[in-house]
């Protein structure tokens, strides 16, 4: 039956329903970027960043072992490419993670929050997909371009086994263990391996990454098409979703778009089925300022850098790409200096 789907249809299909695993797992688990960095800066409390590790580590072995045995062709993605664009990776997480901080959690974790009746979320995911669509084609893309093109380089490959000189089948091992180690260091916390919630949800959204990969580079993938391949991102598609709920007899839906709605159906099952669902609107003016500043930076800067926390944390990742791992570092970097914006320097 999946045969006589067009390759797009495909996509879209298995894109709604992991999405939707994706937002329900999420939301149940607590898994949250942003709020692993605050858990670990102001509670000293690291299970959730223990989460984010081991669905790290989950998705880089998967990933490798479908490039390895499933023929998934990781050179055709966005993160291993020759050019690696260190200064728009730099910029752009910086950008993305500051205004993560501003507005209290990520694109992807906005649309949890919309599918719990976060009307602030849906603002942010409106001016987010703005953002993202002027970085790309609009009135900044001129601006990042020519900020950001002059700082590249080009290194053969982006990934760490082929900048260390190792041959294919050295390449996996060193990905595996080094996936593994991930898992390893994640779970060496007893009080992590306690909360059986969150390492329930970081295995499942690990699997959901390495599902993301399948789809686009197997299931749904067709050798006449040119698109990248890729999984789960959350910056240019909130873009795309805008675009096609607008234009949707000139485009089509793929992947992405219905990654995003599924993500939003799947936290609003999670929030309706544990009681948490209710509607919430802004506080007040001075609110509303914080989430469109840091809205316009995350969607910005999420295009600027390939991608999101979700999209260069964890699906860049996973190709163990050293433009994902710049990127990642520059979220992290951008999120501490805006905590310490909104919180420590009132302190």
């Amino acid at each position: 039956m999946i045969d006589l789907l067009p390759a797009h249809l495909v996509r879209a299909a298995l894109g709604l329903v992991l999405g939707a695993v994706l937002g329900m797992v999420a939301r149940r688990g607590r898994f949250c970027t942003l709020g692993a960095i605050e858990d670990a800066v102001y509670a000293r409390d690291t299970r959730r960043a223990r989460a984010w590790l081991l669905a790290t580590g989950i998705a880089v072995v998967g990933t490798q072992l479908l490039e390895s045995e499933f023929g998934l062709d990781l050179a055709r993605s966005i993160y291993a490419g020759p050019h690696l664009e260190w200064g728009a990776m730099i910029l752009g997480g910086t950008m993305f993670g500051f205004g993560m901080a501003l507005v209290g959690t990520c694109s992807f974790g906005a649309l949890l929050r919309l599918g719990g009746g976060d009307l602030r979320a849906l603002l942010v995911l409106l001016v987010l997909g703005l953002a993202a669509y002027m970085a790309i084609s609009g009135l900044t893309a001129f601006l990042r371009v020519t900020i950001t093109e002059p700082l590249s380089l080009d290194l053969g490959s982006q990934r760490l086994g082929a900048l260390l000189g190792l041959d294919r089948t050295s390449r996996v091992a060193f990905s595996v263990v080094a996936g593994i180690g991930l898992c390893i260091v994640a779970l060496t916390s007893k009080n992590f391996r306690q909360a059986r919630r969150l390492w329930f949800g970081a295995i499942a959204i690990g699997l959901v990454i390495v599902a993301g990969w399948w789809t686009n580079g197997s299931a749904g993938f067709d050798e006449f098409e040119t698109r990248a391949v890729g999984s789960f991102s959350f910056a240019r598609p909130v873009g795309d979703t805008l675009l096609y709920a607008m234009l949707a007899s000139g485009t089509r839906i793929d992947f992405g778009v219905a990654s995003v709605v599924g993500v939003v159906l799947g936290s609003f099952a999670a929030a309706r089925a544990a009681g948490e669902f209710h509607w919430e609107a802004p506080d007040d003016a001075r609110e509303v300022k914080r989430h469109l500043l840091g809205a316009l930076l995350m969607g910005t800067g999420g295009v600027t850098a390939l991608g999101c926390t979700i999209g260069q944390g964890l699906s860049g990742l996973s190709t163990l790409s050293v433009g994902s791992i710049l990127a990642l570092g520059a979220i992290l970097v951008g999120a501490r200096a805006g905590l310490y914006y909104l919180v420590d320097r009132h302190a």
